[in-house]
């Protein structure tokens, strides 16, 4: 079931973003749970405290209080891979919303056509990103790390070192083996040395990978190109 959270100091934009989220889950064949919120305060209670978990949050930028931008700063380290969807009606905003890793923004001039595809785009790639896993077994232990948690994957030696937003885990394969392995679209090589996922890719800028942690990856001039078709046709496909 996805959760999903809206806040706007508005309720009557609160109503109305509701009835949009319950309309555009409905056609997506998703279930969902939905909660609103009025104050930024609140929600931000409900997630820093309380441990309420969401995988998409609909922001008001301008609030009372703390921002959508204050508030999606505060949240972050709660939900590393929580959606937010930022509704706003100053455009300028959404280059702040870039540097944040922010999945979308809607003019609110527009909200009737764009909040809708921006739900259904998030709740496709929250649902392409569930339920894959990559298992390390050894005879002492196991685990498993969720393909959405993956960053990047880099040969270290003998090992490939996988760094994800908890860590980073060590398995004695190569690179080549751990791809097959993996077996997904979403992990493409950027170098010889290098898989990064590319749900995380930010931007290719000035030759590099810059993704959604901070983290910037140089991208071989061999790669470059194919790099680009890559993710330009998964997002195609995808989103």
């Amino acid at each position: 079931m996805m959760h999903i959270a809206i806040c706007d100091d508005d309720s009557r934009a609160v109503a109305e973003h509701k009835k949009i989220a319950e309309s555009c889950l409905l056609q997506c064949g998703s279930a969902g749970k939905i909660t609103t919120y009025t104050a930024s305060d609140n929600l931000l209670y409900d997630i820093t405290e309380d441990g309420f978990f969401y995988d998409l949050i609909l922001l008001d930028i301008e609030m009372p209080g703390n921002t959508g931008m204050e508030t999606a700063e505060r949240i972050k380290p709660c939900l590393p891979n929580v959606k937010i969807i930022f509704i706003t009606s100053h455009i300028e905003y959404a280059v702040d919303a870039f540097e944040l890793s922010i999945f979308r923004y809607v003019p609110k001039n527009d909200i009737q056509k764009r909040l809708c595809q921006a739900i259904h785009d998030a709740v496709k790639l929250i649902e392409l990103e569930d339920g894959k896993a990559y298992t390390i077994q050894t005879n002492s232990r196991l685990e498993k790390i969720p393909f959405k948690e993956i960053y990047y994957i880099e040969r270290d030696g003998k090992n490939a070192s996988i760094s994800t937003a908890k860590g980073v885990s060590k398995v004695r394969k190569s690179l080549q083996q751990v791809y097959g392995e993996l077996n997904a679209e979403e992990f493409i090589y950027i170098d010889r040395g290098c898989i990064v996922n590319i749900i995380h890719i930010m931007q290719i800028k000035d030759g590099m990978a810059v993704l959604k942690n901070g983290v910037s990856l140089p991208v071989s001039r061999t790669h470059l190109q194919e790099v680009k078709v890559q993710i330009n046709s998964y997002w195609g496909t995808h989103i």
